[in-house]
């Protein structure tokens, strides 16, 4: 009796462990993988190109008169303007004095002359309606007071000299030091200007794309000094020659530069896009294997690894773009697909 109790209890130890060591090792085999959702998302093809980019105007203002020398202040900081200075044009950089200069524009006797005969002009319309004057008085009254005005304009244009005034828009990168009340002479350098809140540069394209790029298409510019900074931009002229040495045409990108993030002279890179498509199922192309079968991915369905074979079409150096094979909100292995095989078993890992 004791002998059938001790074979009966071993027999149970027995098939305990036999148990036990088969749940280990099938929970030994299930191999961590990582996933995500499949979802759609955009993908473009895009064509590089390097250049330098430029301003959209610059101007060197130099003095036109030998005079004094001030340096005016910014209304908006209230110091004097320095480089770096965003300045709106017809703001005034510098003035001059010379009351020499000002006694022989004489101003304001011009501005009393277009008076008086602005006035006498109408005395003659008047007299010459009722008959008092001929018509040949009438019209010298005409020429005295069109004389006048030139006079006049030609007096402001040259008190328009002792100003030095922004032209447009712009950014303030040249500003040589000269003393307050200092004597400048004629043609001194005074300041430069540039707007470059819209900049452009020329790029050269490989000859195969001359008919694939045209005016209008979307570009992106960035800088290796910029990383996470990019800057819209389109085509907006292309050259219909070829280069015989390079195999390659000329174009021009024109970009919105608002913020001023780029600065003129900088070395940048632009994707031109000429293909872009929206709506539609996009992986990393990492993920994509090669097999005898054709191009594969693997997603999870109930604790298993199921090999796909997917049809790819626009393709980009990290992306791809899947027409068939997967479907949305699948989930797709994203890592440890390397050593899978299909129906295996899989944990989950985040």
């Amino acid at each position: 009796m004791k002998n059938s109790l001790y074979l009966l209890l071993t027999i149970m130890i027995l098939a305990t462990s036999c148990g036990s060591q088969e749940q280990t090792l099938q929970a030994d085999i299930e191999i961590p993988v990582g996933v995500t959702e499949v979802s759609l998302g955009s993908i473009e093809e895009v064509i590089p190109a390097t250049g330098v980019i430029y301003p959209k105007g610059t101007i060197e203002l130099r003095s036109r008169i030998s005079a004094t020398y001030y340096l005016e202040r910014n209304p908006r900081t209230g110091r004097q303007w320095q480089l770096g200075d965003r300045v709106r044009a017809g703001e005034v950089i510098a003035r001059f004095e010379d009351k020499e200069f000002i006694n022989s524009v004489r101003l304001e006797s011009n501005e009393l002359s277009l008076e008086l005969a602005e006035s006498e002009l109408q005395k003659q319309q008047a007299l010459f309606e009722i008959g008092g004057v001929t018509p040949r008085e009438l019209n010298n009254a005409r020429v005295s007071f069109i004389n006048a005005q030139y006079s006049l304009e030609n007096a402001r244009l040259q008190m328009e000299r002792l100003r030095v005034t922004a032209p447009f828009d712009g950014v303030i990168v040249e500003l040589p030091y000269y003393t307050q009340g200092i004597q400048i002479e004629n043609n001194t350098s005074i300041a430069r200007v540039m707007n470059y809140s819209t900049m452009y540069m020329d790029v050269r394209i490989p000859e195969k794309y001359l008919s694939v790029i045209t005016p209008g298409q979307e570009a992106r510019l960035t800088n290796h000094n910029l990383p996470n900074d990019t800057i819209p931009g389109e085509v907006t002229q292309t050259s219909p020659a070829i280069d015989a040495d390079t195999r390659t045409f000329k174009g021009m990108i024109t970009a919105d530069n608002d913020d001023l993030l780029f600065r003129p002279g900088m070395f940048v890179k632009a994707d031109i896009v000429i293909t872009r498509k929206d709506s539609v199922i996009v992986i990393p192309k990492d993920m994509i294997l090669t097999r005898q079968r054709g191009r594969t991915v693997f997603v999870v369905d109930r604790g298993m690894a199921m090999e796909r074979v997917i049809r790819t079409g626009l393709e980009t150096a990290t992306h791809a773009e899947v027409v068939s094979g997967l479907n949305i909100d699948e989930r797709l292995v994203t890592s440890g697909y390397e050593t899978l095989s299909n129906r295996a078993r899989v944990r989950i890992v985040r």
